[in-house]
C-alpha cells in the first residue's frame, strides 16, 4: 500500500508517491494541463498512477491564506478532492500546505537549482512536502496512541 501526495495548482499537479512502508514520500512528477478548468486528463493521469503505484490514499494540499481563511483556491481545491473521490473510490484527505511551496523553493535554492529552473520543480517538491508532512504526523499520531 502507498499513499499519493498531491499539489493542485490552476495549470498544474504535483505528484508525489510514498515508499511502501509508508516512511517516505518521493517527487514523481508534474502534471500540466492548458486550461485551468480541464481536468479529465489530469484526473485520467492520476489513476494511472494510482494503478501503477498500488495508491490506496491520496493526500491533497489545501492552499489556506496565513490566517487560516479559505480563499477561491481552496473552494477550487474541495472540488477537485469530491471529483478525484469519485472517480477513484478512493479517500482524500486535505492537508494543510501554507508554506510548502516557500519550503520547497528554499529547498531547491540549497540545492544549487538555479533560479529560471526551479519552476519546473516546484509543484513536485511541493507535493512531495505536503505528502512527507502528513506520513510523519500519522507516524506520531500511532505512537501517541501506543
Amino acid at each position: 500500500m502507498r499513499i499519493m501526495g498531491l499539489d493542485f495548482g490552476s495549470k498544474t499537479v504535483g505528484v508525489a508517491v510514498s515508499d511502501s512502508l509508508l516512511l517516505t514520500a518521493q517527487g514523481v512528477e508534474i502534471i500540466r494541463r492548458k486550461e485551468e478548468n480541464k481536468l479529465r486528463q489530469t484526473c485520467a493521469r492520476i489513476e494511472a498512477l494510482i494503478l501503477e503505484y498500488d495508491v490506496q490514499e491520496i493526500v491533497l494540499g489545501c492552499p489556506r491564506h496565513m490566517n487560516g481563511s479559505a480563499g477561491v483556491r481552496v473552494e477550487l481545491t474541495e472540488e477537485f478532492k469530491e471529483k478525484l473521490e469519485r472517480r477513484t473510490g478512493l479517500p482524500v484527505v486535505l492537508w494543510d500546505e501554507r508554506l510548502t511551496t516557500v519550503a520547497a523553493d528554499k529547498t531547491m535554492m540549497e540545492a544549487g537549482i538555479r533560479r529560471e529552473n526551479r519552476k519546473e520543480y516546484v509543484d513536485m517538491i511541493a507535493a512531495t512536502l505536503i505528502l512527507q508532512g502528513y506520513l510523519d504526523r500519522r507516524r506520531s499520531d500511532a505512537r501517541a496512541a501506543e
